[in-house]
């Protein structure tokens, strides 16, 4: 087993602040990739002049030196460092990737040291009080490093098979509310080759078969949730109780589970009328720059009964009018989404209220056919949490593994993770 030792990183790399440069959105002569925040992992941060610029090379570490992620890092990009962050040339004694993965593993540690009243930085003297245990030889520091970046290997193939897998996902929803699908599980010719299997409505062109209704007339029920005093921060719990459905629990097509809150059992009841319960169309009434208004998802049948929040409407359809998912589905599409846009109210964050929700025009095709929807729909989801459930297992095992292989307390034998044939 290698010999382990101890340096504060001040002998293991040497710092450069980034400074202050002229920046713009296009590349030209003496620019180049600006290097801020999203630089660091990869983002674009538009281009930067070269001139009295700190460069960086891609056996650089950067570390994002101010605000609220400061202590984030980066690696691998080339380019001018922002004013905000701060370049990390490693010594001799380290290789440069294993520098990398040993800083990343200390984020918390850093993030917990930050200095600042108003914005947060990494304080001054890190390299002091950072101290980092690495092997001895180049070579098992080499080995370290290219076991956690197989891993991040198979995590970046991975995603990218989930953003090609949403891709089909959208051109798939696109052509199911234009074209429909057949009693044989096809969709329609399009338009130009079969004009006679479609009408033109106030929503645009559908297939000549399916009805055109008010939201409403499609409602057995909906409810947005309770207001004012009904539902306050000190109704919440801690242990859990009844689940609150809020805002950050809606997101296009999928529940997120992530963020949960609850109240008591007893105040569950006293708000009755906003009973949640597996199947149920949540929508969100409120959005923001990333999070459409009325974007929707159905609550998901294996979880307990839930209450929804204010601005979180939960929507019930006639079940021999309309399925819920279908509904759901309906809400996230195009046609939906032109009109909801012609209701929205508010100037920083847009709204839509239950009573202009009900104005809007759906699309009724037969309850076959809505059954199909969701069947292909679903198809394609699976397909898309599939992926994301092996970058989850990916992540937890990078997770355990930098802490294991950057102490050496533990020597750890891995298998090279099998990349993702996309």
């Amino acid at each position: 087993m290698s010999e382990w030792v101890e340096s504060p990183l001040s002998q293991l790399a040497t710092f450069q602040k980034g400074r202050k440069v002229d920046t713009s959105p296009f590349n030209g002569d003496g620019y180049a990739p600006y290097l801020g925040a999203s630089g660091l992992e990869g983002g674009d941060d538009g281009f930067a002049a070269t001139r009295l610029a700190v460069i960086a090379k891609s056996t650089d570490t950067l570390m994002l030196w101010d605000g609220e992620r400061s202590g984030l890092v980066g690696y691998g990009r080339q380019g001018v460092v922002a004013s905000t962050v701060s370049k990390l040339s490693p010594s001799d004694k380290v290789e440069p990737k294993y520098l990398y993965y040993a800083l990343s593993e200390r984020f918390d540690w850093i993030q917990h040291r930050r200095t600042g009243t108003g914005v947060p930085h990494v304080p001054k003297d890190l390299g002091r009080l950072l101290k980092l245990r690495y092997p001895k030889q180049r070579t098992d520091q080499q080995r370290i490093a290219t076991i956690l970046s197989g891993i991040d290997s198979a995590i970046e193939k991975t995603e990218a098979l989930i953003a090609k897998y949403q891709q089909i996902k959208a051109g798939l929803m696109h052509d199911l509310f234009t074209r429909g699908v057949l009693p044989n599980g096809q969709l329609r010719p399009p338009r130009d080759q079969a004009p006679k299997l479609y009408q033109e409505t106030a929503i645009g062109w559908i297939p000549r078969e399916w009805r055109i209704l008010d939201c409403s007339a499609v409602l057995d029920s909906i409810a947005d949730g309770p207001f004012g005093s009904n539902l306050k921060t000190e109704h919440y719990v801690v242990d859990p109780g009844v689940r609150v459905v809020r805002l950050q629990n809606v997101t296009e097509y999928q529940y997120n589970d992530t963020d949960r809150a609850f109240v008591s059992d007893r105040h569950a009841a006293y708000l009755i009328r906003n009973k949640i319960v597996g199947g149920d169309v949540l929508i969100a009434g409120l959005g923001e720059e990333r999070y459409p208004v009325g974007r929707a998802c159905t609550y998901p049948e294996n979880l307990p009964p839930a209450i929804n929040k204010a601005d979180c409407f939960r929507a019930r359809c006639i079940a021999e009018l309309m399925h819920n998912k279908f509904l759901m589905l309906f809400l996230n599409s195009e046609l939906a989404r032109q009109q909801i846009r012609r209701y929205e109210q508010g100037v920083t964050r847009p709204r839509i209220n239950t009573g202009n929700l009900k104005r809007l025009v759906v699309c009724v095709p037969e309850l076959t056919e809505q059954v199909a929807f969701i069947s292909m729909f679903e198809s394609a989801q699976a397909a898309i949490r599939t992926q994301q459930s092996i970058v989850e297992n990916l992540k937890s095992q990078k997770f355990g593994l930098m802490h294991d292989l950057l102490t050496g307390k533990v020597p750890v034998k891995v298998e090279e993770p099998e990349v993702v044939d996309g």
